[in-house]
């Protein structure tokens, strides 16, 4: 059994086809083909099923995924320890962040990484935050930046960056436009909100279950900022976090009843970390919460 086998094997799982992920490791699709199989034969079970039209993991192959996953951990770990000792961190580091994101000290932290630490290989995937944390969790990501409320799922940690209630966006002097509001008082208005998945529409919708209404949005939209222009040109009030809003000259109004709050985290897999994640989940954390 040699280390490449493994890697080809849980590439294959990670990209879903053989082909795939001989594009991601730079070898032929022959070459992992055989190599897999010689894995195969050595351990004297099939891997994976390849029968149907995709390919899925044999009982064998659902045992030795994780643990496959697991050495190859510890190699990187090894390989990085030795990288530190050498005054040099290296290694590849898979980052998820929320559809639309545009938050300054995360781009900042991402664009200047490769500048300070070249032997890093840093990739970024953009998703919803449920997405993202199955990715995490499922080990195709290292870390994520996600909105989330209440807790992330079980197997994951998540470092938080900002905690705080939703609230009513609107222009000024907009009839919504006063001290406070409770949600049934949205009623009112058209709804504008973040899409399924993110951190803040969790935290409306679970506030507007737990005050017993049924929560509605008219218009949803992957980027605050999208929403925040339609609610400057008269489409409806917003549902965002009271930092979303800032510097955009909207007013923000506390939901009184909204008990959820709303959250932004940066979520790892239990564990041990390379050196590389740990680097970077370090340095998003020290931005975010200072930016």
């Amino acid at each position: 059994m040699e280390i490449h086998q493994l890697r080809y094997f849980t590439g294959i799982m990670d990209e879903g086809t053989f082909t795939a992920a001989a594009q991601r490791l730079h070898v032929s699709q022959s070459g992992i083909s055989t190599q897999v199989a010689k894995l195969e034969a050595e351990l004297g079970q099939p891997l994976l099923d390849r029968s149907g039209r995709h390919i899925c993991l044999t009982p064998l192959g659902e045992a030795v995924l994780p643990l496959a996953k697991n050495a190859l951990a510890t190699l990187e770990a090894i390989q990085h320890t030795a990288a530190e000792f050498a005054d040099a961190v290296r290694g590849r580091v898979r980052l998820g962040m929320i559809m639309g994101c545009s938050i300054p000290p995360f781009l900042d932290t991402v664009a200047d990484l490769g500048r300070s630490h070249p032997g890093v290989e840093l990739s970024l995937h953009e998703g919803h935050s449920h997405d993202l944390q199955a990715r995490v969790l499922a080990g195709s990501l290292d870390l994520a930046l996600i909105g989330y409320a209440g807790d992330v799922v079980p197997g994951l940690e998540a470092g938080v960056v900002i905690d705080e209630p939703i609230t009513a966006v609107v222009p000024p002097g907009h009839p919504l436009d006063r001290p406070g509001l409770r949600l049934a008082d949205l009623r009112a208005e058209k709804v504008l909100c973040l899409s399924p998945g993110t951190g803040i529409r969790a935290a409306y919708e679970d506030s507007c279950r737990r005050a017993g209404l049924d929560p509605h949005v008219d218009i949803e939209a992957s980027s605050p900022l999208t929403l925040l222009h339609l609610a400057e040109r008269g489409a409806g009030a917003v549902v965002l976090s009271e930092s979303s809003a800032q510097g955009t000259g909207m007013r923000t109004v506390p939901l009184t009843d909204a008990v959820t709050q709303a959250r932004l985290g940066l979520v790892t897999r239990k564990g041990q970390q390379s050196p590389a994640v740990q680097l970077l989940r370090t340095r998003l954390l020290d931005a975010l919460r200072s930016g």
